[in-house]
């Protein structure tokens, strides 16, 4: 009698590592109306990729372009014009290794919604122009970091917390877009990774910013980042559950073939 086998492409299906099941939010597959263009609906709606969602809330206070909170999708690659007109623009001049597209979040309450439970190992996260050049030169409505004497212990964190499917806080991770409190003063200005897997496995993910320029409605400093390639992994227990699926499709199919030679 012959021994059966698992077909080839079951087998190296087996054989793929859990991180190759990872989804990525890349941005790329929102389409844009052109090149240095932005995403800007007139409503609130949510925007998907990668397999996550994210919302994009929006209310009309009856004068154009306002007013937008939580995320919007950009390709704008002006790294030099200050202010809030330029409000899009990352300042590392387009996506992670020369893509085009990539996410700009501001104020409200910027969130990340997974299809189901899981790891997020991480993702690329950069200042917007706006706030970065805000944060050097200063403008009308926020101070320049290090203040007049170059010695002020400014900062702009970004505060990334872990949910679970009960909405319960799994960890946070701070990342520091600005920081003048060391020995040396960082205004970030290219993209960069930030872990995030020890949140554990989340549900969702929601953004906060803090800063040292404070006012009587907030932090003063243009409340914006820019993010791109989420990396999104199953939780273990959902590996296996694949790859044990992959091995009963593997075995039912070779048995299917072995009966069928038999007769």
């Amino acid at each position: 009698m012959r021994a059966f086998r698992i077909p080839l492409v079951a087998a190296t299906l087996l054989a793929i590592t859990a991180p190759a099941f990872a989804a990525v939010s890349t941005f790329d597959d929102i389409p844009l109306p052109g090149a240095d263009t932005f995403l800007f609906p007139a409503a609130s709606v949510s925007l998907t990729s990668g397999g996550a969602t994210f919302n994009h809330d929006y209310a009309d206070f009856g004068f154009p372009g306002c007013c937008w909170s939580g995320w919007t999708v950009s390709n704008v690659v002006d790294t030099t014009t200050p202010g809030y007109e330029n409000q899009y623009a990352a300042i590392a001049g387009g996506g992670v290794d020369g893509s085009a597209n990539y996410a700009v979040a501001y104020f409200g309450a910027p969130r990340v919604v997974l299809q189901a439970p899981s790891i997020v190992a991480g993702a690329w996260f950069t200042n917007t122009t706006y706030a970065a050049l805000s944060m050097r030169d200063g403008d009308g409505f926020a101070k320049k970091f290090g203040g007049a004497s170059g010695t002020d212990p400014d900062f702009l964190s970004l505060d990334i917390e872990g949910r679970d499917a009960a909405g319960a806080l799994t960890g946070t991770v701070t990342f520091d877009l600005a920081d003048f409190r060391g020995s040396v003063d960082t205004i970030v200005d290219d993209w960069t990774w930030v872990d995030l897997s020890s949140l554990g496995p989340v549900a969702a993910l929601t953004f906060s910013l803090r800063s040292s320029d404070m006012g009587p409605f907030g932090i003063n400093t243009p409340a914006y980042f820019a993010m791109d390639n989420l990396k999104v992994v199953p939780e273990p227990g959902t590996w296996a559950l694949m790859l044990a699926g992959l091995a009963g499709v593997g075995v039912a199919a070779a048995r299917r073939r072995h009966d069928a030679t038999a007769r």
